[in-house]
C-alpha cells in the first residue's frame, strides 16, 4: 500500500455528496477517413479486451488507523469503469454538454479504482466524444492531462492499448520503493523538507495578513460577495467553447502580457457582463485564485500545485486597463513564488488559503469570501493526436465547484486552440451557457480596444500642417 500525501488526502476528506472532488476531459473526435458504421463498435470492442489496469488506473482508497492509503482492487472489474452511451437526437454539441453536466455530477464508488471512462456516439457526422472522470486524489489538472495526451497517438497508423492499460511512468503509485531509505536519510530528507515548508508557511502567512505585499497584489478577503460564493447542490452544468490560441497571443503581444494573463482578462470580462445582466456586479474587483503547476520542478506525481489570488479588475469598464491591472497583480504574485523551492511554494500555497476551511464550516464564506472564483490554464499538446485513427478535434477540461466557490473556470491547450470550461452549480450559478456570449464579447472587446488604440497612435504620430502665416499669404487679385 502506498500512503497518500496530505494534500491527495484533502481531496478524499473534502468530499460530500454536493461536492463530488473529481476532474474530468471531454474529448471531441472525427472518424477516420471511409470508417465504417461499426467504427464505434470495433472501438469498444478493442478496448474491452484490455481486462487489466496498471497504476493509478487499478487502486482503490482505503483508510488505516485514520490515514489513506492507495490498495491494488484485486477485483477489477473493468464494465463498471467503461461505459456506452449515445447522444439523444439530434445529437448537437448541447446534448452532450447536458449530458457530460448529469454525469459530472455523480459521485464515484470508493470500492473501486477512482475513475470512469465514457465512450459517447451519436453526433452529427459520425463523430464521438470520450469522458474521462478521475478522482482529484489520484492527479491534479497537468498530470491528468498529460496522462490523457499520451494515451493518444501522434500519428493516424498508430494503434495504442486504452489509457488504463498504458503504464504510466514516474507515478508515485506506478512503483514501489526499492528498499527503504535508512533512518539517518529520512531524518535527513525530514530536515531537509522543513527547512523548505516552514519558511513557506511564514511567507503564506504573511501575504494572508497582507504584509509586505505591492500595491497591485491581491490579498485574501479583499473579495466581495457574490452569487458564487454560495451553497452548492450536487447538480452540475457545463459549457464550453474553443477559441485560436493565435488569436489571443495577438492580444498578448499588443499589450506585453502573458497568454495566461490574457485568458484571465478574458475571464474578468466574461464575468463582469454575467454578473451586469442580473444586476449583481460588486463595486470592488472579484479575486481569482488561480493554479500553479509545479510538475517542472519534479518527477513526482499526485497533486504537484501551488497558487496565486489575481485582482480580475472588474471593476473597470475599460477592458485594456481591466487587463494591466490583472498583468501586475500576477506578476507580483509570481516575483514572490519565483525564488521559493518546491516544498516552500506547495507550504506557502496551503497556508495563504488556509482560513477557507473554516469559513466554509461557519459559513461565513458567503460574506466574506477569500477568493470569488478558480481560474485554471491547463497546458497541452501542441501537436494533432489520434485514437485508433479517429482525429482529436476539441479538448475541454471538466473541473470541480465546492462550497461558496459554485464556478470552476478551466482553460486547456490543444493545438492552435483554448478550450474554456466552464462547470458550475446548476442551481447557484442559473443560464451558465451565456458565459459563452459573455466570452465572446470580451475577446471582441479587447481586439476593439486595440484597434482603437492603434487608431488614436497613428492619428497622433501624423505631423500636423502648419497654418500659413498672415505676411506669407499671396496677394488677392
Amino acid at each position: 500500500m502506498q500512503a497518500l500525501s496530505p494534500t491527495d488526502s484533502a481531496f478524499l476528506w473534502m468530499e460530500t455528496r454536493n461536492q463530488p472532488m473529481h476532474v474530468a476531459g471531454l474529448n471531441i473526435y472525427s472518424p477516420p477517413d471511409g470508417a465504417s458504421p461499426e467504427f464505434i463498435a470495433s472501438l469498444l470492442a478493442e478496448w474491452s479486451r484490455h481486462l487489466s489496469a496498471v497504476a493509478p488506473f487499478n487502486l482503490r482508497p482505503v483508510m488505516r488507523m485514520g490515514l489513506w492509503y492507495w490498495e491494488e482492487d484485486t477485483e477489477f472489474e473493468l464494465d463498471y469503469h467503461l461505459r456506452h452511451l449515445a447522444l439523444p437526437q439530434p445529437g448537437r454539441i448541447r446534448e452532450l454538454l447536458a449530458m457530460v453536466s448529469r454525469l459530472h455530477g455523480n459521485l464515484m464508488d470508493r470500492n473501486r479504482p477512482l475513475w470512469e471512462a465514457y465512450l459517447i456516439e451519436g453526433l452529427p457526422g459520425g463523430r464521438f466524444a470520450t469522458y474521462i472522470k478521475i478522482h482529484h486524489a489520484l492527479v491534479d489538472g497537468v498530470s491528468g492531462a498529460r496522462i490523457m495526451a499520451d494515451g493518444l497517438s501522434r500519428d493516424a497508423e498508430e494503434r495504442k492499448p486504452p489509457v488504463w492499460a498504458q503504464k504510466i511512468a514516474k507515478h508515485p503509485t506506478s512503483k514501489r520503493a526499492s528498499a527503504a531509505p535508512g533512518l539517518l536519510t529520512q531524518l535527513a530528507n525530514v530536515a531537509r523538507a522543513g527547512r523548505e515548508i516552514l519558511p513557506g508557511i511564514g511567507s503564506g502567512l504573511w501575504d494572508m495578513l497582507g504584509i509586505g505585499s505591492g500595491a497591485g497584489a491581491a490579498q485574501a478577503f479583499q473579495a466581495p460577495p457574490t452569487p458564487f460564493n454560495v451553497q452548492i447542490s450536487g447538480s452540475r452544468r457545463f459549457a464550453s467553447q474553443s477559441y485560436s490560441l493565435s488569436r489571443l497571443k495577438r492580444i498578448g503581444e499588443a499589450t506585453g502580457a502573458t497568454v495566461n494573463d490574457v485568458t484571465l482578462a478574458i475571464c474578468a470580462g466574461a464575468l463582469r457582463k454575467y454578473l451586469q445582466t442580473q444586476d449583481k456586479l460588486p463595486r470592488k474587483p472579484l479575486i481569482a485564485m488561480v493554479p500553479v503547476s509545479l510538475h517542472d520542478q519534479t518527477d513526482a506525481g499526485g497533486n504537484q500545485v501551488s497558487l496565486l489570488l489575481a485582482n480580475l479588475a472588474t471593476h473597470l469598464r475599460d477592458p485594456l486597463k481591466r487587463l494591466a491591472r490583472i498583468v501586475q497583480s500576477t506578476t507580483e504574485a509570481k516575483e514572490r513564488l519565483r525564488s521559493m523551492p518546491r516544498l516552500q511554494k506547495l507550504a506557502h500555497g496551503i497556508t495563504s488559503i488556509s482560513p477557507m476551511g473554516p469559513a466554509m464550516v461557519t459559513g461565513t464564506a458567503k460574506q466574506h469570501p477569500l477568493f470569488n472564483v478558480i481560474i485554471s490554464n491547463v497546458p497541452g499538446p501542441r501537436e494533432t493526436l489520434y485514437l485508433n485513427g479517429a482525429r482529436l478535434d476539441e479538448v475541454y477540461p471538466v473541473s470541480i465547484p465546492t462550497q461558496y466557490l459554485a464556478l470552476n473556470i478551466t482553460i486547456s491547450g490543444y493545438g492552435d486552440k483554448l478550450g474554456f470550461g466552464y462547470i458550475a452549480c446548476r442551481r447557484s450559478v442559473p443560464a451558465l451557457q451565456r458565459m459563452l456570449g459573455h466570452t465572446d464579447e470580451s475577446i471582441t472587446e479587447l481586439e476593439r480596444a486595440l484597434a482603437q488604440r492603434s487608431a488614436r497612435q497613428r492619428v497622433s504620430s501624423q505631423p500636423k500642417e502648419k497654418p500659413v502665416s498672415q505676411s506669407k499669404r499671396p496677394p488677392r487679385s
